[in-house]
């Protein structure tokens, strides 16, 4: 089949990698594959030599950026519209908002394409000015008209999106973001490695967080959270993989609470490494405030390292209270600081957690299954074409 994928930004980030790893099993398989993307990128990293290196078509769409200008919409559009026409895929499959709306209608000039959206996370969410979310989710509901199905991350997202009707329930299905399991295998000598780096004692109990240091990923419940369970618990270090625009507002903040010297950052980590940062936790904390299903979550479990979450969107569906990890209501800073107190001063529990987790997610969020099931899905809508 001739597949066109269409994501805003190859930026380091969850749907990028999933978007990615798809293109590259995609053609693997002996599909013609073709990846438009807007050439954006930021502190988050880059993943452009990633997608360029690995031997499937890959063409920047300069027009198409992050901050919404009507003028290069338009532009997009057309520019869109040009390369498809040209292109003619049997199959468009489009993520993230911008490009899943552009994408979709621009899709809408191939005769016979068969049109798919995934939904990484929902674009319109409480985080969100009211205008704003009714704007988000008129369009939404606008492009699911000629969109033959939308892909969920989580079950999660397919009933937010039923529940707002953005389209009937027999166009959702959930496909989990496949990853490279194999490359989140418990290591000793690693965990040692990366805990030398970090100058962790031995005792010392490390709570990690892989999230981009912006806004929504929940730093401003994190960082009180963690001020109050180091003044209960001296052996509390902490390790913020990521990078991001608030960088300087969060070491501010640590700083004026006396807590600097407690977390080491290690600034932007490529996809590819972060298996080696993560085997030195002991707990992952994931404190975002929407999230379609972070990949952060089955990372560190498949590491064996139990998770604390608050308990939005995808992460029940990984997180299994008192069984993979703990959830903790949205935005309770305090509970969510019991919670890093619980784990940290039971390594058996920990113990426990983490390897029920791994179990859990090994087959679960392997990125070949994820191949069959969207390969699986592009041959069902061609057939009935």
């Amino acid at each position: 089949m001739k597949i066109c994928h269409i994501i805003t930004r190859l930026i380091v980030g969850g749907a990028q990698e999933n978007t990615l790893l798809t293109c590259e099993g995609l053609h693997d398989r002996g599909h013609e594959v073709l990846l438009l993307a807007g050439g954006e990128t930021g502190p988050e990293g880059s993943l452009w030599d990633r997608a360029e290196s690995y031997g499937y078509r890959v063409q920047r769409i300069p027009s198409m950026v992050r901050r919404i200008h009507p003028v290069g919409e338009f532009k997009s559009l057309r520019e869109l519209r040009a390369v498809m026409q040209d292109f003619q895929p049997d199959i468009v499959h489009t993520h993230s908002s911008k490009a899943g709306i552009l994408g979709r209608y621009a899709a809408r000039s191939v005769r016979d394409v068969k049109v798919v959206h995934t939904i990484h996370g929902m674009s319109f969410n409480r985080t969100q000015p009211w205008l704003v979310r009714q704007a988000y989710r008129f369009l939404e509901k606008w492009a699911g008209r000629f969109t033959d199905k939308i892909v969920c991350v989580a079950d999660a997202m397919t009933s937010q999106a039923v529940e707002t009707g953005l389209a009937r329930p027999e166009k959702f299905i959930t496909i989990y973001s496949g990853m490279q399991v194999d490359l989140f295998t418990p290591n000793p000598e690693k965990r040692k490695s990366a805990r030398r780096q970090w100058r962790v004692e031995p005792d010392q109990v490390v709570v990690g967080t892989v999230a981009r240091l912006f806004r929504n990923k929940g730093y401003e419940q994190l960082v009180p959270a963690m001020a109050a369970a180091v003044r209960r618990d001296d052996r509390l270090r902490f390790v913020w993989i990521g990078n991001g625009a608030q960088r300087t507002q969060y070491v501010g903040q640590i700083q004026a609470l006396g807590v600097a010297d407690r977390v080491f950052l290690t600034g932007l980590v490529l996809p590819s490494q972060v298996s080696d940062w993560m085997q030195g936790f002991d707990i992952l904390v994931h404190a975002s405030q929407w999230e379609g299903l972070a990949r952060a979550l089955p990372q560190s479990l498949l590491l064996e390292v139990p998770v604390i979450s608050f308990d939005n969107d995808g992460a029940p569906e990984v997180v299994v209270d008192h069984q993979t990890g703990l959830l903790v209501p949205l935005n309770d800073i305090e509970q969510l600081t019991e919670a890093i107190l619980k784990l940290a001063r039971d390594p058996a529990q920990r113990h426990q957690m983490g390897s029920a987790g791994r179990q859990k997610c090994l087959e679960m969020f392997d990125h070949r299954r994820m191949v069959d099931q969207i390969e699986s899905l592009y041959e069902r809508l061609a057939g009935g074409s």
